[in-house]
């Protein structure tokens, strides 16, 4: 396999284990989801692992163009410091929803990882359009768990 290679693939797996290790720590979250009253347009449960699974390949993809890019380093230091931020708050928030059922400060953590996530996009843009695009559905994603926590904070 050659290096570059290899490369792609830590970069989809950094996203992928982070999601694997939030979901282990979050236990039964799908469960205590379940039982939840839930406001309209709430996807049945089997929905979120693809979407999630799929986002993160695209974080991944994302961030490996805008590491080989061949930009300036300080730029890719910028971008990828963004990307390891907005990965780190995705990994918090099932923790805060599913674990401690804090509903409402988790809707305030998914408008921190919001922020970070379109921070990430701009940074990415000015390196690769086509990383800035990759993460587009990871931005308009969280934009609708924000709808649907705000919904559960609302309703539970």
């Amino acid at each position: 396999m050659n290096r570059k290679n290899l490369t792609l693939i830590i970069c989809i797996a950094i996203p992928l284990l982070v999601g694997l290790l939030a979901g282990i720590l979050s236990g039964g979250g799908m469960e205590t989801f379940m039982k939840l009253d839930k406001p309209p347009l709430s996807p049945p449960g089997w929905v979120f692992p693809v979407v999630w699974t799929i986002l993160y390949i695209l974080m991944g993809i994302a961030s490996y163009l805008v590491l080989t890019s061949g930009a300036e380093r300080q730029k890719i230091l910028e971008a990828l410091i963004f990307y390891f931020a907005q990965l780190a708050a995705n990994f918090v928030w099932p923790i805060l929803f599913f674990d401690l059922k804090w509903y409402l400060l988790s809707f305030a953590w998914l408008i921190l990882l919001w922020v970070l996530i379109f921070k990430t996009i701009r940074l990415f843009r000015d390196i690769s359009k086509e990383a800035a695009w990759l993460m587009i559905p990871y931005l308009v994603w969280v934009t609708f768990a924000g709808y649907l926590n705000l919904g559960i904070a609302w309703m539970n």
